[in-house]
């Protein structure tokens, strides 16, 4: 022992096994810290009974000798860290030469075993940054897994063990699938068993055994866990096309017998395996099926699961189905049937489906949007609406070479949507009028196509509708959103009917609202005060006598609201107002009659009674009677 160290035992400042550890930790040797990690030994200052260490993050940092004896772990020079601190540019060459050995040392610098955290750990930073890391440790696993001195687990976060005896590659394939005890874990090793085949020396007497697991373990789990039966049975079939030497112990249990006994349960089954698996039951389906198989295919696409939609569109291209699936996919967006996933994908693969680019899309997409607004157990609800957003050039290409009435309507039908708000509406809608200027005047109250939009009503029918909409939005839709609450805390939102029924609802009264204050901010009050009499006007009773059988008709011309076919009060937007307005007495027009059209000479014109509900001040200003 250190003469001086033993000087600091004998005088009852050191213990002996403190003092045999300091031994270890003379200047320029290497440590560990629990706390601080690794350090280099600077220097001792016996006479303050302190040793000075360089931490990596805590550089001269004194410890008392006692403490640094019990909570310091001297290194060998051997030692991966110290390498890395002794002969940085060398380690670096040896990691790239020969990456094996250094594995070798990193886990046994470890206590024998390291999870890939831990060795990113001493690696990235000053020998490695992340991308050369990960390319590195790519093809180093790749190494170690041919080396057999290291076992590589499965799962990211376990340790790698480095071995004291090398094992093949297909005894350690064997090893973790027979260690299996999950289904799950069993599936993945069974990955590695076919992806690694070529390791197996003699396939048909190591391999029959893992068959016949296979296929137990698929039978046992149909009923409870019918996703992972499916795993199990291509997986089977896989292994088998590689080794036809192979045999199955239970002949009838084949991918196409199991579509057709989980028939009604495939819905659910199949967002649960892994896509290409997915990819390979629905494959089957013609072959499982026979001629339903399409009907069924279809039912499938209207579930929530966007990449089953776009797997079933191939094996529909695959087969000669397209036309099928075209008229399946028109008659659904022309229905406004089509889900959220079904139009997510056919915007994203609308260069394929030309045809069914048109406005019509568009009403399906919001309609679909709508649904999706009220559906909370829906995680990719967003999608569709976000595609709309996102891709600037879906709306250009709905509207190639639609008319403008098309592009009209699909505005309007825009403009009452709930599903965004009104800036974010504005901007859609200036996608469209770009491509149509004329339609400006739907958003723009200057414009002249806007002021012939509004709606002349009668201050009765105008305060109707105000107390319609303020009842609305006072008490059935804070009613109804009670009832969502209260349906909510029933439990699971996929299986109850209450919360369902509650969000349908919430749907229809928002979508009324929206339409309520629309027409109410293009709604101008009138009593109908002195109308032009000298032409049928708003406002005005007209009376017609048939030019054949001499029969004589009365009609009041009231407002947008004011139709009362009983009493002969009709609104002027209706066919026989549009037909009448602007005419003079005398005048022939012609009027569709119940099955044929009968000309109307007419004999006079009138003042209609005066609305004489008082105004309202909080409602629009009225504008003039006449057209």
């Amino acid at each position: 022992m250190d003469a001086e160290l033993q000087k600091l035992v004998d005088a009852g400042k050191l213990t002996t096994a403190g003092a045999a550890q300091l031994e270890r930790l003379k200047p320029s040797a290497f440590c560990l810290h629990k706390s601080w990690g690794f350090g280099r030994v600077a220097d001792w200052n016996l006479l303050l009974n302190q040793i000075v260490i360089d931490f990596e993050k805590k550089k001269a940092h004194p410890m008392q000798l006692q403490y640094a004896g019990e909570n310091l772990t001297p290194i060998p020079a051997e030692h991966f860290l110290a390498q890395k601190a002794s002969d940085l540019p060398g380690l670096k060459q040896r990691l790239k030469e020969n990456p094996t050995a250094a594995m070798r040392n990193i886990l046994e610098s470890l206590g024998g075993k390291g999870t890939q955290t831990q060795i990113s750990g001493w690696l990235v930073g000053d020998v490695f940054t992340e991308p050369e890391f990960k390319r590195w440790w790519d093809s180093t696993k790749k190494l170690l897994k041919k080396e057999g001195h290291f076992l590589i687990p499965t799962k990211k976060n376990d340790p790698i063990e480095l071995r004291s005896a090398p094992v093949s590659r297909a005894d350690d394939l064997l090893t973790s699938f027979n260690q299996a005890r999950q289904p799950k874990e069993q599936a993945a090793a069974l990955d590695q068993v076919i992806k690694l085949r070529d390791e197996f020396a003699d396939p048909e007497k190591q391999l029959q055994p893992v068959i016949d697991a296979i296929e137990n373990t698929a039978r046992r789990n149909q009923r409870l866990n019918p996703a992972m039966a499916f795993e199990f049975v291509i997986a089977r079939d896989d292994l088998r096309q590689h080794e036809p030497k192979l045999r199955s112990s239970i002949p009838d249990l084949t991918l196409e017998r199991l579509i057709v006994e989980e028939e009604p349960r495939l819905a659910a089954i199949l967002p649960k395996l892994p896509s290409a698996k997915e990819r390979r039951v629905l494959h089957a389906l013609p072959a499982a099926l026979g001629e339903r198989w399409t009907a069924r295919a279809l039912q499938l696409m209207q579930g929530n699961n966007a990449r089953l939609v776009a797997s079933m569109a191939k094996v529909f291209a695959e087969a000669g189905k397209q036309a099928e699936l075209h008229s399946a996919l028109d008659r659904s967006l022309r229905e406004h049937s089509a889900t959220s996933e079904m139009l997510y994908w056919l915007c994203k693969s609308r260069a394929e489906w030309l045809e069914l680019i048109n406005p019509e899309l568009l009403s399906a997409i919001l309609s679909a949007c709508e649904r999706d607004q009220h559906n909370e157990s829906n995680s990719r609800s967003t999608r569709l609406r976000d595609l709309l957003l996102s891709d600037r050039a879906l709306i250009p290409d709905i509207f190639a070479g639609a008319e403008l009435s098309l592009a009209r309507d699909a505005m309007r039908r825009l403009m009452l949507s709930p599903v965004f708000d009104e800036l974010t509406k504005r901007s859609l809608m200036a996608r469209i009028i770009k491509l149509y200027p004329d339609l400006q005047s739907l958003v723009s109250r200057e414009q002249t196509e806007e002021k012939s939009e509004a709606l002349v009503v009668s201050w009765s029918s105008l305060q109707k509708r105000k107390a319609e909409l303020e009842e609305l939005v006072n008490k059935k839709i804070p009613e109804n959103s009670k009832e969502i609450g209260v349906a909510r805390s029933y439990g699971d939102l996929r299986e109850n009917f209450e919360f369902k029924a509650a969000k349908e609802m919430q749907a229809v009264l928002m979508r009324r609202k929206s339409e309520l204050e629309r027409a109410l901010h293009l709604a101008r009050g009138t009593a109908f005060e002195n109308p032009d009499t000298s032409q049928v006007s708003i406002g005005t009773v007209v009376t017609l006598r048939e030019t054949t059988s001499g029969r004589e008709e009365t009609y009041t011309i009231l407002g947008a609201w004011d139709g009362d076919p009983e009493r002969a009060i009709i609104s002027y937007q209706t066919a026989i107002g549009q037909a009448l307005l602007g005419r003079r007495r005398d005048e022939i027009v012609e009027l569709n009659a119940e099955e044929d059209t009968g000309r109307y000479a007419i004999v006079a014109i009138a003042p209609a009674p005066v609305d004489e509900v008082p105004a309202d001040p909080e409602l629009l200003e009225p504008v003039a009677s006449d057209r």
